[in-house]
């Protein structure tokens, strides 16, 4: 039975089936980066093991979840070579032969194509790695495979469907299966809260990390912009993207993002990346937050009475472990940065995307810019376009360029004043460290007619817009759907962020595992 079900999900992502394996007896599920390393020195289980029980489970939950896209038809033997580099005594990286998921925006060599969701690019083999996906093997991981993600990262429309991708087709919350798992990275969330992959990695430009780590129970890390490459990722903004983690734990995200840190001489960005980067678990203390000041940001709580009350109960667990709430009332500057971000966005996602699809090969990609993806999805206008439109896509091949006043305009207009003018002068206005937030409400049903109707978010979107670091940590949950906790600080300061999420964290135990029901029961 188990080999039927894997065979029919190999098919199913268009993959030829691979060697059928018996699942292991090792229960991978919520196993942390930790238990995994400490199981595999002792030899309880094995880095073969671990993806054929990985894969096991995916080809279980899959057909469910959509949240896996493709897998690395490569990954058992480069398990093996993992375990016979241990078996020799070699000194091994941190993440030494541990499955890991890439949203499948972020290219690898391992023979899978990156897609973005869409079929334009569904034969995007590059067999090249991303540094994101090089600096992971660096540290020992195995790239398990590739994860569901909205189309084109959720660029292409106003009126999207979180989750869903022509490719991938429409990926579910592993808590309720009705309900959103939020995009862009939502197969990274569903993927890593089902526990199929240790852990998986996303991408964001505005909430794509920070939306599903919060309704997928999920702590996500947005870094500052520049912290880790974006090269060979398929892009939107070369002003706001950036690659993280999405982890089952403050620590697995630390120890990843420690392995994706780094300078990039192909993206300029990361200049000064290697200046700043770290071991961030050495800031993964349960009393950073004694004696800290917290600026609480009302003007972005209150859009929803359930979670305020799972907010408010996190200020609690604040206070009890020494931080000094101090409430914020309003945002320190009027500036309504939205139209300019949007416009912003797609004028860069003309520029960067036609530089993208450039380094493709024409013979697999005969999209070679974007022109040519909003003609292809024209032409393929029933598997493309059933649900949603492309009306960004129509509006950015109609901007004028990176020299266009109006962009020149929006660039120096938002980035001040969510930065400097935005969330700098709140820490020192306020004279805190840190500020927090809800991420977001719960869950929102998943809705072909009205489409993604969620609540809240507005604090993510002053951090991205600034470039700044982000980090949401599970903080309870409402009717059994999962909230987050955000805390954003200044350029830079992914250590004290993931310090103080840490000792939250160790305190309010709030992360739940997920129950896969098909729905919430409804009043009658």
């Amino acid at each position: 039975m188990v080999a039927m079900r894997w065979n029919w999900v190999l098919a199913a992502l268009g993959l030829a089936a691979l060697p059928v394996y018996a699942a292991p007896g090792y229960d991978v599920v919520e196993k942390s980066l930790s238990d995994l390393n400490r199981d595999l020195t002792a030899g309880k289980v094995t880095s073969e093991q671990l993806v054929q029980a990985y894969q096991a489970r995916i080809a279980s939950l899959n057909p469910s979840l959509h949240a896996v896209i493709a897998l690395n038809p490569k990954a058992i033997d480069e398990a093996r070579a993992a375990d016979a580099l241990r078996k020799s005594g070699a000194k091994l990286g941190p993440l030494a032969g541990i499955p890991i998921l890439l949203k499948d925006n972020i290219e690898s060599s391992d023979g899978t194509a990156t897609t973005a969701g869409s079929l334009a690019l569904k034969s995007n083999t590059t067999l090249r790695d991303s540094p994101v996906s090089a600096n992971l093997k660096a540290a020992g991981a195995i790239i398990l495979g590739k994860t569901n993600l909205s189309e084109w990262a959720n660029i292409r429309s106003e009126h999207s469907i979180s989750g869903w991708s022509a490719v991938g087709g429409q990926t579910r919350n592993p808590y309720v299966l009705d309900r959103s798992p939020c995009g862009s990275s939502s197969g990274s969330g569903a993927a890593a809260a089902a526990s199929l992959a240790a852990a998986a990695i996303g991408t964001e430009t505005d909430g794509s990390i920070t939306c599903p780590a919060s309704v997928n129970g999920l702590v996500g890390l947005k870094p500052t912009v520049g912290l880790v490459s974006r090269t060979r990722i398929v892009p939107i903004s070369h002003s706001q993207d950036t690659a993280g983690p999405m982890a089952r734990s403050v620590t697995d995200a630390a120890v990843i993002l420690s392995a994706l840190a780094g300078s990039d001489p192909k993206d300029a960005a990361t200049v000064l990346a290697d200046a700043h980067r770290a071991d961030y678990t050495r800031f993964l203390k349960t009393t950073a937050l004694a004696g800290v000041r917290v600026g609480v940001m009302r003007f972005s709580a209150g859009f929803h009475p359930e979670t305020e009350i799972v907010f408010n109960k996190a200020i609690e667990t604040l206070k009890a472990l020494g931080a000094v709430p101090v409430e914020i009332t309003e945002f320190p500057n009027k500036v309504d940065v939205g139209p300019a971000e949007l416009f912003e966005l797609i004028t860069e996602l003309k520029v960067d995307l036609n530089a993208y699809l450039a380094t493709t090969d024409p013979r697999k990609v005969p999209a070679r810019t974007l022109a040519d993806v909003i003609a292809f999805d024209k032409s393929h206008r029933n598997e493309e376009m059933s649900y949603f439109q492309q009306e960004l896509f129509d509006k950015s091949q109609d901007t004028g360029g990176l020299g266009d006043e109006k962009y020149q305009k929006a660039i120096s207009d938002i980035r001040p004043a969510s930065g400097p003018s935005g969330i700098d002068a709140m820490l020192k206005t306020n004279d805190v460290a840190v500020l927090i937030a809800p991420t977001l409400g719960p869950a929102w049903l998943i809705d072909s007619v009205l489409k993604d109707n969620f609540v809240g978010g507005s604090a993510g979107s002053v951090a991205a817009i600034a470039g700044y670091p982000h980090l949401s940590v599970p903080m309870g949950q409402v009717a059994g759907l999962p909230v987050g906790l955000s805390f954003i600080g200044p350029a830079w300061s992914e250590g004290a962020l993931l310090g103080y999420g840490y000792s939250f964290e160790q305190a309010a135990h709030a992360r739940l595992p997920p129950q896969y029901l098909p729905t919430i029961e409804q009043p009658r």
